[in-house]
């Protein structure tokens, strides 16, 4: 079970000024635990120790760097069913994808370890005239400054961990907001790193409410903002946070593509995007949220996805029979079913699914859902999949793009130009072949384009924006 309360982090150092921040079960709906909640003064004045503690952390040498990177390892292992239990009942996770996150927030630990001793720099040869005989050019990455990160609820644990295993490897000291209704997590986390000898200042970790934590954003003290969330969030953000760097990595209603040439495999195929669309309750911004199936495969993968979707089990996300739990909240599953009635309304069937009770929402399978709609043109975020039909791939593809979105794609195809056309066309930072855009490795690059926002995540990528470059220039002789 969860503490009874949980301190914040500032500088270092467990503060529990309060348990203002209560934390549901999100089965329940009963409080679990209480968390202490920072103030504006509280962040202030970890912003301030962070810009303190630029010098050390420069100074703080690779191989500590893989050090502490190694202990949270370590730690995170042998806490692994207490953090797995946590995330289950803070963010309503089903256990088994709750010890999957668990897994990949080790994953993006040992890879930024590994990345930490290998933030290498480059010979640049300047003799590319006369003018220039004599001179040599080098350059380094250096800690670009103290960065501000903002997590979401949905993976509190692994997307919180794209933010601070590189800060770690990178040298930059931080602030970090989680998200307020899934703040556990990265609290332990904090308590982990409070076992190293990171300068102080090196890190806090500071649930806020996000009407009292403009400082995030707006304080020039901070060199970047990374921010993982909504679309509609993180853009004004963008325009709030002046001349610092920023990443966003936002939203999608992301498409997968079924190919006429998948009629043999059609049973992995649906396997895939059952559970691309309904894992943990859909609330994934790489969730499926359209499929486009050829004509000559569309009726038989109708039929299996309509019984595969109507065979997940719905229910306490602590069974590990449990594939769907419930949403975050009973207001965001009556939003989505909201939105789903306004498509039945516009002439869309449902196919599976469709029951609602409070934050629990059954796994949900449309046809003929009008492109013009809400639960078409917007990010789902639950677990509701539309299925249409294709006759043409170049068609297909032009439609994946009739988004504002453009997060990753996946395109079922045993064809190698077709693969490499979808490669070509599609307007997202990601294309998997052969497997639902769901699909995440941890040190690859990840992110968006159009309103899916700006910027790669993956360990060594975001060590890259982490730092900056700089060159220095040398006379051989004067």
């Amino acid at each position: 079970m969860l503490q009874k309360t949980y301190p914040y982090y500032l500088a270092n150092e467990p503060v529990a000024a309060n348990t203002d921040l209560e934390v549901t079960d999100k089965f329940s709906g009963e409080v679990a635990t209480r968390v202490a909640m920072a103030d504006a003064a509280a962040i202030d004045k970890a912003i301030g120790l962070a810009v303190d503690a630029m010098p050390a952390m420069r100074a703080y040498p690779p191989f500590k760097r893989q050090a502490v990177l190694e202990h949270c390892v370590k730690r995170f292992r042998e806490r692994y069913d207490e953090l797995a239990l946590a995330l289950c009942i803070e963010a309503g996770k089903p256990i088994n994808d709750s010890k999957g996150e668990v897994t990949r927030l080790i994953d993006t630990f040992k890879v930024a370890a590994e990345e930490s001793v290998r933030i290498d720099g480059e010979i640049v040869n300047l003799q590319i005239s006369p003018r220039a005989n004599g001179y040599h050019g080098y350059v380094k990455r250096v800690p670009i400054g103290p960065c501000s990160f903002i997590s979401p609820f949905n993976f509190p644990l692994n997307l919180t961990a794209h933010k601070v295993a590189p800060a770690i490897a990178a040298g930059v000291p931080f602030v970090l907001k989680p998200a307020s209704r899934t703040p556990v997590g990265a609290l332990i986390m904090g308590e982990i790193l409070a076992e190293t000898d990171l300068p102080k200042g090196a890190f806090s970790i500071l649930p806020a409410h996000r009407d009292g934590a403009d400082l995030f954003t707006t304080d020039e003290r901070f060199k970047l903002l990374s921010f993982t969330g909504s679309p509609a969030v993180g853009w004004e953000l963008k325009r709030k946070a002046g001349k610092k760097k920023v990443i966003l990595e936002l939203g999608g209603n992301a498409a997968a593509i079924v190919d006429g040439d998948q009629g043999g495999k059609l049973d992995y195929v649906v396997d895939r995007l059952a559970f691309g669309a309904f894992y943990q309750s859909g609330q994934s911004c790489i969730g499926v949220q359209r499929i486009l199936a050829h004509t000559s495969v569309y009726d038989a993968l109708r039929e299996k996805l309509i019984a595969k979707t109507k065979s997940l089990v719905m229910g306490d996300p602590k069974n590990e029979k449990t594939f769907v739990g419930p949403m975050i909240s009973e207001s965001e599953a009556r939003r989505l079913a909201g939105w789903m009635e306004g498509a039945v309304q516009a002439g869309a069937q449902i196919v599976a699914g469709g029951k609602v009770d409070g934050a629990m929402f059954e796994a949900t399978l449309l046809e003929g859902v009008k492109r013009d709609t809400d639960l078409y043109r917007k990010e789902a975020f639950g677990p509701v999949a539309i299925l249409e039909r294709f006759d043409d791939f170049e068609a297909a593809l032009a439609q994946v793009n009739d988004s504002d979105f453009g997060l990753q794609a996946g395109v079922f195809t045993d064809s190698l130009a077709h693969a490499h056309r979808a490669w070509d066309a599609l307007e997202v930072g990601g294309v998997v072949i052969n497997d639902v855009p769901s699909f995440r490795v941890d040190n690859m690059p990840y992110g968006g384009v159009k309103d899916s926002g700006l910027g790669r995540e993956g360990v060594r990528y975001a060590i890259e924006d982490m730092t900056e470059m700089r060159l220095m220039v040398m006379r051989e002789t004067w």
